[in-house]
């Protein structure tokens, strides 16, 4: 269990403390607003870790923000929305007072729980004060069809009433998910699972602010930043969510997928997590990248449905696992990915992709296409202008070079051999990971990264099989 950091010391620990401390009573947007916009006056990052949005998503969320709007942001999987969400606890205060042992973290100035507003009448300035960090103010509910009201907004607790209370009496409630966020921002994932019940319980916490517990006539002024995330179809389409809910909601943001390579890569080089030790050269990360591009812009694939860019991740962390495994199995030191990795890719992924029906049952072979022509064009881009002739001159005599995914980078520079130039191929295929003389394991992903190429332009021939490849004129 990750417990919250400790406050530092000498804040403010009772009510008249806090006042005399010369502390003003924000709402949480209001809080988010003036935060916002000391960043923005400042130039520090606002949404650290998103990228791709800053001439789109970002403006139109700030403006929302501004507004002190609740907000509903529209777009298909993997296109970063929760990510993007958890960014908000950031523009909240580093710390916040709060009543000490209230369950709905009231403002000592401003209580608004029975059980709060009784003791402030009892013990005056005296009231203790608890203080929370911006992280203990954000929270997270993933909507499911099976969410109850209950859930959302509370319920009568038995154990309260077993001690004798009265079924009225409102320190009898247990209180739910909403209460329980006020004074912060709360994010509801996939917002149309809710069932309806659970979407009117919405209604009142999103326009007056309030909400009713089992017909409770308990009024709580809540004060919370809520945040949405829904795919467009859902949201708009199908009729899964109740046309109030969504008129309730002071903006929309619609997200995207990143808008070009430069922002697919960096995407890519933030969320994989590769063995440590292991290397994927950057021109086999931008083929991978190329590939999710190819995916998402195929007519074979319901772009409906989106393609996400945990599809990319996956692609280049089972690249590296590939790698691994070849290292393992060969006694390699240091394990580099190659060309004959990406065989390994397409069958994992093949969960990640919606498919049109009119490409059911050949899902394998629309991807692997689709990877193919992400490694010519990665090629292409890298090594275009190269000149390949020396490595052409290597079959000419009528030899061939067979590699594959448990052949080491060892053995298949010595099945190549020498080739002049090959430190420039290196430098144009894989710029990024000189640092010194290149190693053996980037040598052979270079060359196979070549070769693979030379095939796809049609200037070699290739013959495949399980165990991987031979390569002739």
């Amino acid at each position: 269990m990750i417990h919250p950091p400790s406050p530092p010391s000498g804040l403010p620990s009772t009510r008249g403390a806090l006042r005399e401390s010369g502390h003003v009573h924000r709402s949480t947007s209001a809080e988010i607003r003036e935060n916002l916009l000391a960043r923005m006056g400042a130039g520090l990052p606002r949404f650290p870790g998103i990228h791709g949005f800053d001439r789109t998503v970002l403006p139109a969320l700030e403006r929302a923000l501004l507004a002190e709007h609740d907000v509903v942001l529209l777009g298909e999987r993997g296109q970063g929305k929760s990510r993007l969400i958890r960014t908000l606890a950031g523009l909240l205060d580093e710390w916040s007072p709060s009543v000490a042992g209230c369950p709905i973290n009231d403002h000592p100035y401003a209580p608004v729980c029975p059980v709060c507003v009784r003791r402030l009448s009892e013990e005056g300035d005296r009231l203790p004060v608890r203080w929370r960090g911006r992280d203990e103010r954000y929270g997270e509910k993933l909507a499911t069809p099976d969410t109850g009201t209950a859930e959302l907004v509370g319920d009568v607790d038995p154990g309260r009433l077993a001690e004798g209370r009265s079924l009225g009496d409102p320190e009898t409630i247990h209180y739910g998910l909403l209460p329980r966020a006020n004074r912060g921002v709360l994010c509801v994932n996939e917002l149309p699972d809710l069932p309806p019940r659970a979407q009117v319980a919405l209604f009142d916490v999103l326009e007056e602010r309030d909400l009713q517990i089992r017909g409770y006539s308990l009024r709580l002024p809540l004060d919370l930043v809520l945040v949405a995330s829904a795919n467009p179809e859902d949201y708009t389409g199908r009729g899964r969510i109740l046309t109030p809910l969504k008129d309730r909601f002071g903006s929309q943001v619609r997200t995207h997928y990143p808008p070009d390579l430069e922002h697919e890569l960096t995407l890519l080089g933030q969320e994989a997590r590769l063995p440590e030790g292991t290397v994927v050269p950057s021109h086999l990360l931008e083929t991978v990248a190329r590939f999710a591009r190819l995916v998402r812009d195929s007519a074979r694939v319901d772009r409906r449905s989106g393609v996400s860019v945990r599809l990319t991740v996956a692609a280049a962390e089972t690249m590296a696992a590939s790698a691994l495994r070849r290292a393992a199995l060969t006694g390699e030191d240091a394990p580099v990915a190659r060309v004959c990795d990406l065989a390994g890719v397409v069958e994992p992924l093949l969960g990640k992709v919606e498919f049109e029906i009119g490409s059911q049952g050949r899902e394998f072979d629309v991807l692997e296409t689709l990877l193919r022509r992400a490694v010519a064009e990665t090629f292409r881009s890298r090594l275009g202008e190269a000149d390949l002739d020396p490595l052409g001159d290597r079959f000419s005599g009528g030899g061939t070079v067979e590699s594959g995914d448990l052949v080491g980078a060892a053995e298949l520079l010595r099945r190549v051999g020498t080739v002049p130039g090959l430190s420039g191929l290196i430098e144009r295929a894989a710029p990024e990971e000189e640092d010194g003389p290149p190693t053996p394991g980037l040598a052979a992903s270079v060359l196979e990264f070549a070769l693979e190429g030379l095939y796809l332009e049609r200037r070699l021939s290739k013959d495949t099989s399980a165990d991987g490849g031979v390569y002739r004129l």
